[in-house]
């Protein structure tokens, strides 16, 4: 994962400025204003040049806390010549079709997740991006979060052997009554949280999914939407990912809890706790068929010696994905979420969606 960039790395912050990738921004609501706004106002790496909502007060008050221009109309922001990024941080049923339009008119693109509310929707953003003279960026921003980050090391490193098991859990009771309740504007756990916890499935336990298995539920929140999911995912290493997204859950489970031949990883809350053998020989002994004695324990070959290890989880940099934004467009690093990734956990929700009323 690429760092916050130092002064070595590009120059004086100054010149940072002078290179800044300058955003327009189209949706200033919850998403826009409170997170994505917060995010880049303190990167040098990034301005927020404009801003459009059809709610003409919000881009008024983005304009006073960034100094960005006004648009009246989408297609005002995109023809602006000052900016160079759209971002799309409008209701999810919207973010296909503007998502096109920008990149047809030659902008980059950052959309916030999920991508589309189908997967016919991703692809045809996908071929717009392959047509356009501008990039296309999935908001997959929580790949950056140090819990995910820790995971994927502990896997990556063999400390916990061969993963047999990925358990991933998003846990909140809150009776929701918003749009994002309501499937007309692609409301729904699926595409809100699911996104973000389908990506971190999917990485660990390898693309593209095998087999999806799945349970939709609609327990505590209006509308018409499911606000509790169950999911079942088979990887292409064999791995089997259990992921729970709920607001109708009132007792949380941790985060992760991944179990490999060798060990397991659990994190819950800002603490990371590893419990892995000393041993490397995971390799298994042979059975024996005589009757065992009348021992309650049941028969081990060896003794097991243990190593455990509890380290914080750092607190989230929540810029650190349009900083990997900023190396991409400025610098040509490759962005790390791919959209074949973005496009796979798409294909995921749309097998994971229910089609009959909760």
């Amino acid at each position: 994962m690429g760092q916050l960039l130092s002064d070595e790395s590009i120059g004086t912050k100054t010149a940072r400025r002078a290179n800044a990738i300058r955003i327009g921004l189209c949706g200033i609501g919850r998403t826009g204003f409170g997170r994505v706004r917060r995010e880049i106002t303190p990167l040098p790496e990034c301005l927020i040049a404009a801003g459009f909502d059809v709610i003409r007060e919000r881009a008024e008050q983005l304009a006073e806390a960034c100094g960005s221009s006004i648009h009246d109309s989408f297609e005002s922001l995109l023809a602006a010549d000052d900016v160079d990024v759209v971002v799309i941080a409008t209701r999810s049923h919207q973010h296909a079709e503007m998502a096109i339009r920008a990149l047809d008119a030659g902008k980059h693109v950052v959309v916030e997740k999920p991508m589309a509310t189908t997967l016919a929707g991703a692809d045809a953003m996908i071929a717009a991006a392959s047509r356009s003279r501008g990039n296309l960026i999935v908001r997959h921003n929580r790949r950056f979060d140090p819990a995910f980050v820790a995971a994927r090391r502990a896997v990556e490193s063999g400390t916990l052997g061969t993963l047999h098991l990925v358990k991933v859990r998003h846990h909140e009771y809150v009776r929701r009554c918003d749009w994002q309740t309501l499937r007309e504007f692609g409301g729904g756990q699926l595409l809100n949280w699911g996104p973000h916890l389908i990506d971190w499935a999917l990485q660990l336990v390898g693309t593209p999914a095998q087999d999806v298995w799945s349970d939709c539920r609609r327990v505590a929140a209006a509308g018409d939407a499911e606000d509790h999911v169950k999911l079942l995912i088979r990887g292409a290493s064999g791995c089997v990912a259990d992921v729970e997204i709920s607001g109708a859950t009132a007792i949380d489970e941790p985060q992760f809890h991944l179990s490999g031949s060798r060990g397991s990883l659990v994190i819950q809350g800002d603490t990371c706790r590893l419990k892995y053998l000393k041993d490397e020989n995971t390799g298994r002994t042979s059975a024996a068929t005589e009757t065992p004695d009348q021992s309650q324990r049941p028969r081990s070959a060896e003794g097991l010696e243990w190593i455990e290890q509890a380290e914080a989880v750092p607190p989230a940099h929540p810029g650190q994905f349009w900083v990997e934004v900023y190396r991409h467009l400025r610098l040509g690093v490759p962005f790390p979420i791919t959209l074949q990734q973005a496009r796979e956990t798409m294909r995921v929700i749309e097998l994971t969606r229910p089609t009959a009323a909760l």
